[in-house]
C-alpha cells in the first residue's frame, strides 16, 4: 500500500506551498470525491494538505445583496442556514438534496466545485445564479469557472476560498437523480435576476452549461409552459447506461419547466 503524507497547513499561504513542494499533492476538502478515487486507483496523490485545518475557510455570511459561503462549509450547514434559507431557499434545496447524510457532513462547497464532477449539483447554483468564485489569487465569474469534463480554471496552487451568491428574485433547482448515488442525471437550476434568466445544466454532458434557449424563452415569457416549449439538441449530451442523450435532451426541458414552477 502506497504510504500518503497528511499535512496540516496553518495558512493559506502555507497550503499553496505544501500543495506545491510535496511530491504528488492534492488539497483535501470534505474527501467525499478524491478518498473514493484513490480507493479505486484512479487517483494517486502522495500528500494530502488538509484544508480543514484552515477553518476560516467555513461559514456563512450576507454582504450587500449576496451571500457569501467559505468553501469548507459543509453541504448540511449550507441547508440548515438561516440566512441562506432566507434569502436563497432554492440553494438550500440543492444542498440538502446531495448524497446522503455522510456525503452532506462531510462533503464541502469548495471541493464540489474545484473537482467539476459532471453530475454535481453545486456547479449548476453556481452557473445558475451567476455566482463569483474567490480563491486565494483572484475572482473568477461562475461563466469562466468550470471548463470541461473535471476542469476549471484554478491553477495547481489555486485555492477556492468562497464563493458569493447574488440573491435572485426567484430560483428553483429540480434533478432528475440516479436513486443509488443521487447524483444528477440531469439537473437544472433556474434563476430570475436582474440581468434576466439563468438556466444552468448539470448531469447532461461534460460540464455544468448554460440552456441559452430556454433563457430567451423565459426572458419574454416567465412561465413554465415557455421553458418547457423549448427543443434541446441531443448532440454533445452524455450517453450511458442510465440515459441516453435524447433521453436527457428531452428532461432539460421538462426540468426546467418543473423549476420555473417551483420558482413561481
Amino acid at each position: 500500500m502506497q504510504a500518503i503524507q497528511l499535512h496540516q497547513p496553518t495558512s493559506l499561504a502555507n497550503a499553496a506551498q505544501l500543495r506545491s513542494g510535496s511530491g504528488d499533492a492534492r488539497f483535501l476538502a470534505g474527501g467525499q470525491s478524491l478518498l473514493a478515487a484513490m480507493k479505486l486507483g484512479l487517483n494517486s496523490a502522495t500528500d494530502l494538505v488538509n484544508l480543514a485545518a484552515l477553518p476560516e475557510l467555513a461559514g456563512v455570511k450576507v454582504e450587500g445583496n449576496s451571500v457569501v459561503i467559505g468553501a469548507m462549509t459543509r453541504h448540511a450547514d449550507v441547508a440548515a442556514n438561516a440566512d441562506v434559507k432566507r434569502l436563497i431557499p432554492a440553494l438550500a434545496a440543492l444542498a440538502g438534496g446531495i448524497g446522503d447524510r455522510q456525503v452532506r457532513n462531510m462533503g464541502t462547497l469548495g471541493g464540489s466545485i474545484a473537482n467539476a464532477d459532471p453530475a454535481a449539483c453545486y456547479p449548476a447554483a453556481v452557473v445558475g445564479l451567476g455566482a463569483t468564485v474567490r480563491t486565494n489569487k483572484r475572482e473568477i465569474a461562475a461563466d469562466d469557472f468550470f471548463r470541461g469534463f473535471y476542469e476549471t480554471a484554478l491553477a495547481e496552487d489555486e485555492i477556492v476560498t468562497s464563493v458569493s451568491f447574488p440573491v435572485p428574485q426567484k430560483a428553483a433547482y429540480v434533478k432528475f437523480k440516479n436513486p443509488a448515488s443521487r447524483f444528477a442525471l440531469v439537473g437544472v437550476f433556474v434563476a430570475k435576476t436582474p440581468g434576466g434568466a439563468r438556466v444552468a445544466v448539470t448531469g447532461a454532458a461534460g460540464s455544468v452549461f448554460r440552456a441559452t434557449a430556454i433563457e430567451q424563452a423565459l426572458n419574454g415569457n416567465w412561465s413554465a409552459a415557455a421553458a418547457k416549449a423549448v427543443k434541446v439538441s441531443a448532440d454533445n449530451l452524455n450517453s450511458d447506461l442510465h440515459a441516453s442523450a435524447e433521453y436527457r435532451a428531452h428532461l432539460i426541458p421538462v426540468l426546467a419547466s418543473r423549476a420555473v414552477a417551483a420558482a413561481g
